[in-house]
């Protein structure tokens, strides 16, 4: 799914290694989960009510860790992690109950420098805008339906991901989407940080132009005088 968002998108595409933890006589249920750099998120009420000790919840937290250190390599194949510092990272899940994994994976991408979250899941409780708050900046969720009970309602086929299909979907990520974006920074305007003037019958427009490395949208600060006028127009324009 992350694949296909980041195909339409013409974005880079990197693994968030999440692992969740699960109640040890329930383990699809589960009390939290765990990230890289040492993030940790906890289901407060699923502790209580389950009634976890720390022995219990320590326990669970050093097998998952060990098993998130194995997928990191492995996925990662000895590529470096795609710098997110002052990007907008779209995490892709294939859906949210509980909601610890992709709360962890939030706050590993605003660990590693994000300037904006957004959670992007294709089901989830009609309560997740609300559970989000603090950890997503945006959460778009296709279908939030009045029953919801699990993930896999949402879904005709439910079946796992392997291994071995994420790191193939992330070789390609790495070679074809990297080839678009060079296609699109070849195309870019040449950078300009300039003050202009345009002619508009009898308007005079004056302002300044800056065009970015890498622009997604063009912005251009100006201010309209009419040549017969006193009183100057003031606003914003933006060409995408």
């Amino acid at each position: 799914m992350a694949f296909e968002v980041a195909k339409a998108l013409r974005a880079p595409l990197d693994v968030l290694v999440v692992r969740k933890l699960g109640v040890p006589f329930q383990p699809e249920l589960a009390f939290g989960a765990i990230g890289e750099d040492g993030v940790r998120v906890l289901n407060d009420l699923v502790v209580c009510e389950s009634r976890l000790g720390g022995n219990d919840m320590a326990s669970v937290e050093r097998r998952e860790g060990i098993e998130l250190r194995r997928r990191a390599e492995r996925f990662r194949r000895g590529h470096d992690r795609i710098s997110l510092t002052g990007r907008i990272a779209v995490i892709v899940d294939d859906g949210v109950a509980t909601g610890a994994t992709a709360k962890a994976a939030c706050q590993v991408a605003r660990a590693h420098g994000a300037s904006r979250v957004v959670l992007a899941v294709p089901i989830g409780p009609n309560d997740i805008d609300a559970s989000f708050a603090g950890y997503a900046d945006e959460v778009v969720c296709l279908e939030t339906p009045a029953l919801f009970f699990a993930v896999g309602q949402g879904y005709r086929h439910f079946a796992a991901t392997s291994d071995a299909e994420v790191v193939r979907l992330l070789d390609r990520a790495r070679k074809n989407f990297a080839d678009a974006a060079a296609a699109d920074a070849a195309a870019d305007p040449p950078l300009r940080d300039e003050e202009i003037r345009v002619l508009a019958g009898p308007v005079s427009v004056a302002g300044h132009l800056t065009i970015p490395e890498n622009p997604g949208a063009l912005w251009f600060s100006l201010t309209a005088a009419v040549a017969a006028g006193t009183a100057p127009v003031i606003g914003t324009s933006r060409r995408s």
